[in-house]
């Protein structure tokens, strides 16, 4: 499935999250992650994200689609980390 991953935390967790966020996904603007994803990694993720986020403050949105074809992208402005660049 492809993922799209937009997230809002509070400055001392945000290091944390998108270093673990870039273990699964592209980063593709500040808060934004997006890129093809199995289910048991997307709930491994879940996990993570649950043990670095305060969720009395912080969220996390989650938006899936079935395969990244079904994804329209118009991108405004600057292109600041294409999809097709992969990060280790």
């Amino acid at each position: 499935m492809y993922v799209i991953i937009v997230y809002d935390v509070e400055q001392a967790r945000v290091a944390k999250v998108c270093q673990y966020l870039r273990r699964f996904l592209h980063w593709v603007q500040n808060s934004a992650f997006e890129g093809e994803i199995s289910e048991a990694q997307l709930e491994r993720l879940k996990v993570g994200l649950r043990n670095l986020i305060d969720r009395e403050n912080d969220s996390i949105y989650i938006y899936r689609l079935p395969h990244q074809k079904y994804l329209r992208k118009e991108v405004l402005g600057q292109l600041k980390a294409p999809v097709e660049q992969v990060l280790d």
